[in-house]
């Protein structure tokens, strides 16, 4: 509803009148009992009349009977046609043809000018033109090339000049040393000055002085070297049966008969049977189920515990 001084609806939509409701008063049809279209079994209908096959026949064309291009038409020769289309040109024609005076020229070998039009062309020709003497061009300018090494070894290779030699020498210090010596000893008169005032602590310049003789020097006895290498008497004897090879003769043989010793003769000084030593003692091992079997099973869970019998 329309608030106090306002519009309708129908006003506010700006349609000059309601719009009618088209099935109102309309009887029910269910869409069991409704044709789907109507208008189908109704009046006249179109009939293509089907799809035409291509053929020879007249029937797969539009038109009812075959229509030609050059019907009525009359015979034309094409060479007729030709004339006339030339008796027509030549009538726009002035005068009469160009004919040239004579034939063109052939030329006669290569380089001739007989046929041309203008003639011998003088900037072409081949006589030689006046020239002026010929003067020679001064020397270029010469320089010498790179020289061959690498300066280590090689004479006058380098950009500077080579150094001169200078003579030197192997002695030469120790002849300046002597030189200077001699010179020195010239100019020294007389012997070096000596004080004797020179205060001393003792009264012997001496101070290690010892008024017993010394023992003799005793001689260190050098031990007499060999002059000739060792060599043993004979050759090594190998060993063999015989043991000729050792140092001790051998020994000459006793006969001493087999007899078995009894227990009576053996002496009892020192003779104690040897016991090894006892190693070490097992001990009593509990086996793998029993202990997973206690770890499984322990005081905090031995009333709920279902363990495995084996």
């Amino acid at each position: 509803m329309p608030a106090e001084g306002g519009k309708t609806d129908m006003e506010r939509i700006g349609l000059f009148s309601e719009m009618e409701y088209v099935t109102v008063g309309d009887k029910y049809l269910s869409s069991f009992n409704r044709p789907f279209n109507e208008a189908a079994s109704k009046n006249k209908q179109m009939l293509p009349g089907g799809s035409k096959e291509m053929s020879n026949l007249q029937a797969g064309y539009f038109d009812p009977h075959f229509v030609r291009i050059f019907e009525g038409e009359g015979y034309v020769n094409l060479n007729q046609v030709r004339r006339r289309h030339m008796m027509e040109e030549a009538k726009k024609n002035l005068g009469k043809a160009f004919l040239p005076s004579s034939g063109e020229k052939k030329p006669c070998g290569l380089g001739s000018y007989y046929g041309t039009i203008g003639g011998p062309v003088p900037f072409f020709s081949a006589q030689s033109k006046p020239r002026e003497k010929y003067e020679a061009p001064g020397k270029n300018l010469y320089t010498n090339p790179g020289k061959k090494g690498t300066g280590y070894g090689y004479a006058n290779v380098t950009i500077g000049k080579q150094f001169s030699h200078s003579a030197d020498f192997y002695d030469a210090p120790k002849l300046n040393f002597k030189k200077e010596n001699e010179e020195h000893h010239r100019l020294v008169k007389g012997t070096p000055f000596k004080l004797n005032l020179y205060p001393r602590e003792y009264f012997d310049t001496n101070p290690y002085l010892f008024e017993n003789p010394l023992p003799p020097i005793k001689k260190i006895e050098k031990k007499e070297l060999l002059t000739h290498p060792f060599k043993p008497s004979s050759p090594g004897k190998k060993a063999g049966g015989m043991k000729a090879g050792t140092f001790d003769p051998y020994p000459s043989h006793s006969a001493d008969p087999y007899v078995v010793k009894l227990s009576s003769q053996i002496s009892s000084k020192g003779a104690k049977i040897f016991h090894p030593p006892s190693g070490p003692k097992s001990r009593p091992v509990e086996s793998i189920m029993t202990l997973n079997v206690k770890r499984a099973l322990n005081m905090k869970n031995y009333k709920t515990a279902s363990v495995q019998s084996y």
